[in-house]
C-alpha cells in the first residue's frame, strides 16, 4: 500500500466509523417492529412473529392489503426465517418483543406476492424525451409514461427545459454530466427519447450503462405507456435481482479524492437493503478495496449503487467482482 494511500486509509477508517454511528442511530427501518407479547414462550414468539411481520409487508408494499395474496399465510407461518434479530423488554402494559427482519428477504417475499415495494429508496427516473419537432416535452405530455411507471413502484422526475443535460454526453455516460443529474435531480437514471411520428427510440442509462430499443404506437399515449412499463421491466430485471444466499464479494470503488468521499460510500453500502455488512480491505492510490456481504450478486449490486446517482461502473479491477466509481 502507497504512503499516501496508508495515510487516507488510516483517515478513513476513523472518519467513516464517526460518520456511520449517528446515522445508524437516527434511522427508522421500515424492517422493525415493536409488538405487545403476553409472555416469552415459542408459541406467543411464533404469534409476535407472524404479527410483525404482517406490519412489515404492509409498509413494504406501501400499505396495499396483501391477505388475500396467494402464499401470505405462509409467508406468515414461516415469518421466524425472516428474522435477523428480536429482543424483550418491558412495556407500560406489560412487555413487549422488538423484531428485525432481513431487508432483502422481505423485499424478495413482497416481489413473490407480486407487489412493487415502496420503501426501497429507489431513485426517480430523469425523463428526457423529445417529440417530433425535437423539443422536451413537458410533465402533461408525458404523464401517460410518468404513470406507467408509478403504478408499479417508480417516480419520475422532468427535466428543466432551460438546462437540460446534453443527451449525447448522457448516453456515453460523461462523468461530470452524471454527476450534475445527480446533483440536481438525485438519480442515476435517465430515459431518453425522441419521438418520429408514430414510433420512438428510447435509450435508458443506469449508472452509466445504456439499454436501447424502439417501438411503434397507433397513438403517442399508447407510446409512452409503452414506454413507462418499458422502463420498469428493464430496471426491474438489473436492479431487483435477489438471492436466497449471502454472497462474498470484493469491491472495488475508485475516484475517493478525501475521507469524506469514503464515508460517503460506506453510508451508501450500509444502507442498501440487499447487504448484510461492509468491512475494509485496503486502499491503494484514489481506490479502496471493500468486502461485502450481499443477498444480491456482484452485478444486480453494482447495478443498484450505481441507481443512485452517485456512482457509476467502472473499470475491472484485478482480484475483485465489481469495480465502481464515485462521482464528484
Amino acid at each position: 500500500m502507497r504512503p499516501f494511500a496508508m495515510r487516507l486509509f488510516s483517515v478513513v477508517l476513523l472518519l467513516g466509523l464517526v460518520a456511520w454511528q449517528p446515522l445508524r442511530a437516527q434511522s427508522a427501518s421500515p424492517y422493525s417492529v415493536t409488538v405487545p407479547v403476553t409472555d416469552t414462550s415459542d408459541a406467543q414468539r411464533g404469534d409476535a412473529f407472524a404479527s410483525a411481520l404482517s406490519q412489515v409487508l404492509a409498509r413494504v408494499a406501501g400499505g396495499q392489503d396483501l391477505r388475500g395474496k396467494p402464499g401470505y399465510d405462509d409467508a406468515l407461518k414461516n415469518a421466524a426465517a425472516l428474522v435477523l434479530h428480536f429482543q424483550y423488554a418491558r412495556a407500560a402494559t406489560g412487555m413487549s418483543l422488538s423484531v428485525d427482519f432481513e431487508p432483502g428477504a422481505v423485499r424478495h417475499l413482497v416481489t413473490q406476492l407480486g407487489v412493487v415495494d415502496s420503501v426501497s429508496g429507489k431513485p426517480p427516473v430523469l425523463l428526457m424525451v423529445r417529440g417530433s419537432d425535437g423539443q422536451l416535452m413537458d410533465k402533461a405530455a408525458l404523464a401517460s409514461l410518468a404513470s406507467a411507471a408509478a403504478a408499479r413502484g417508480y417516480d419520475v422526475a422532468y427535466a428543466d427545459p432551460a438546462n437540460a443535460p446534453d443527451p449525447a454526453k448522457v448516453d456515453a455516460a460523461d462523468p461530470a454530466t452524471l454527476a450534475a443529474i445527480n446533483q440536481q435531480y438525485h438519480t442515476g437514471l435517465v430515459l431518453l427519447g425522441s419521438l418520429h411520428n408514430g414510433s420512438a427510440d428510447w435509450t435508458l442509462v443506469s449508472g452509466g450503462k445504456s439499454q436501447r430499443w424502439n417501438d411503434k404506437a397507433a397513438t403517442e399515449d399508447t407510446l409512452m405507456a409503452n414506454a413507462g412499463n418499458g422502463v420498469v421491466d428493464r430496471l426491474g430485471r438489473q436492479l431487483n435481482v435477489i438471492g436466497s444466499t449471502v454472497n462474498d464479494e470484493r469491491l472495488w470503488v475508485s475516484g475517493l479524492a478525501s475521507a469524506m468521499d469514503y464515508a460517503n460510500v460506506l453510508n451508501l453500502l450500509r444502507n442498501d437493503p440487499s447487504v448484510r455488512s461492509v468491512a475494509t480491505l485496503g486502499a491503494d492510490n484514489d481506490g479502496m478495496l471493500f468486502e461485502v456481504k450481499s443477498v444480491m450478486p456482484a452485478d444486480a449490486l453494482t447495478a443498484n449503487l450505481a441507481a443512485s446517482g452517485r456512482l457509476i461502473r467502472g473499470d475491472a479491477h484485478p482480484d475483485t467482482d465489481a469495480s465502481l466509481r464515485w462521482l464528484h
